[in-house]
This record gives structure tokens, sequence and C-alpha cells, in this order.
């Protein structure tokens, strides 16, 4: 859950970097959710695997931290992060890979700009 908060804050800041504050807020208008895997889009080289765990990451964003239950006719979506998972086969160590490459994004971000 707290990786996937600070991926959030992270992906958010990056776009209100490279975009500028004008820009942005016109984004975040279509882009004010917590979907880790369409936050990132705009990070080069993401492979099936990088979507896939933000998918599962952007389960726990949402529920196991913000709000306590999945919400009314949605206790089946839990079982997705499961399947994901196993899909793709995640491992921690592939989370944090992940986060790393995606926090190291950030560096060619602001590289732009100094």
């Amino acid at each position: 859950m707290l990786v996937g908060y600070s991926l959030e804050i992270a992906l958010k800041g990056m776009m209100l970097m490279d975009l500028g504050i004008d820009a942005y807020k016109e984004v975040e208008k279509k882009k004010k959710h917590h979907r880790l895997h369409e936050l990132a889009d705009f990070v080069p080289g993401m492979s099936t695997k990088d979507e896939a765990i933000l998918r599962c990451l952007t389960y726990f964003v949402y529920w196991a931290g913000r709000y306590p239950d999945p919400g009314q006719g949605k206790e089946k979506e839990t079982d997705e992060i499961f399947n994901i998972s196993e899909k793709h086969r995640i491992s921690a160590k592939d989370l944090f890979d992940l986060a790393g490459r995606l926090m190291a994004h950030a560096k060619t971000v602001a590289a732009k700009y100094s």
C-alpha cells in the first residue's frame, strides 16, 4: 500500500514537472484517480508485467488503505489481485525493481530542467 501511495505521488509529480502547472491542471482533471497503470503511461519501456504490477498495487491504493473494503458489488474484484499475480508470476522483487525504475525516470524528467 505504501509503495503504491509513493508511486502515485511520484508519478503525478513527474507529470507536473514535465507538463508545467497550467498544462498539468488540464491533465489532472482526467487523471484525478489512483490507477497507477494509467498514471504511468508516459514512462517509456513499460512492459505488460509492469502494467500488471501497477494494476495489483492499484487495488491496495484504493481499498486497502483509503477504504477498508472494496465496496458493495466489488468483492469479487479482490480475486483479480491473485489472478494477475499468478498469471504474471509477480514477486516482491519484481515490485521493487519496477518501483526503482519508475523513480529513476524522475531523474530523467528532472534533468530536462537543470
